[in-house]
């Protein structure tokens, strides 16, 4: 079962966290930035809830904490009136920049998350072209990357994972493709999208093609652990309780 909060921060740090790595990666989205005339610095202020602020520009997007140097703001009176803006496109209320936070929101915010919503739910045809399905693959590890770090800290069955997990590194990778750094301080997770320098623990999938079959579903993950094709190493009791969390991945992104 969902918990509306915690959908609400698998939403935030999850889902349109990945907005970065698609402004980066990929080249429709990269469009959409470039013809930004100016700076946009969208924050969004969920009561109970995550606030975070996304600044795109031509150069792309990056995500932060709270409402510092928002140039607009739209407040959401609960988790649900956030998720419905995701689930539904039913946007909060706007108290700064008004004009710029609805051009924005309905002009090239919506390409972005479309685009967005078409990589992380792809149908077979898309995936039939490997760039695209390379793309998406990479994009949903740095979603399922950001939502365990969101469970750990705000889904109730995910915390007694994190409850268990010493303090660290964990490298989460696909092999030469793309990594993340779960970082766990006092039991509270947090996503680095960067390789750590000093991982307590690694846990690895050899190719894309592998993570996406676990990431869909249609591999085993005790199959490819016997055969190799998941490298795990150093402090086990740490992957292993990820793992627990990403059973509640699951849960929330389907």
């Amino acid at each position: 079962m969902k918990e509306a909060k915690a959908m609400a921060y698998v939403n935030m740090y999850g889902v349109l966290a990945t907005l970065e790595n698609l402004c980066d990666i990929d080249e429709e989205a990269k469009q959409v930035c470039k013809q930004l005339k100016k700076p946009v610095s969208l924050c969004f202020d969920v009561a109970d809830g995550p606030c975070c602020t996304f600044h795109f520009s031509d150069k792309g997007c990056s995500m932060s904490e709270g409402a510092y140097g928002c140039t607009c703001k739209m407040n959401f009176s609960s988790p649900e009136k956030f998720n419905n803006l995701i689930d539904n496109s039913k946007p909060g209320v706007p108290v700064k920049g008004v004009a710029q936070v609805l051009s924005f929101l309905l002009g090239p915010f919506t390409k972005l998350t479309d685009r967005l919503t078409k990589l992380l739910m792809p149908s077979e045809e898309d995936l039939k072209d490997r760039a695209f399905f390379e793309e998406s693959t990479v994009l949903t590890f740095y979603t399922i990357a950001g939502a365990i770090s969101a469970l750990a800290n705000s889904d109730s069955i995910s915390q007694q994972s994190a409850l268990y997990t010493v303090d660290g590194d964990i490298q989460m990778a696909i092999t030469d493709v793309c990594y993340a750094t779960l970082r766990v301080r006092n039991h509270k997770f947090e996503t680095l999208k960067e390789k750590p320098d000093t991982p307590r623990a690694i846990m690895e999938f050899k190719d894309i093609d592998l993570a996406y079959g676990l990431f869909a579903g249609t591999a085993s993950t005790m199959a490819e652990l016997c055969a190799g094709n998941i490298y795990m190493a150093g402090m086990i009791s740490m992957v292993d309780n990820v793992n627990r969390i990403l059973d509640r991945v699951a849960v929330y992104l389907t």
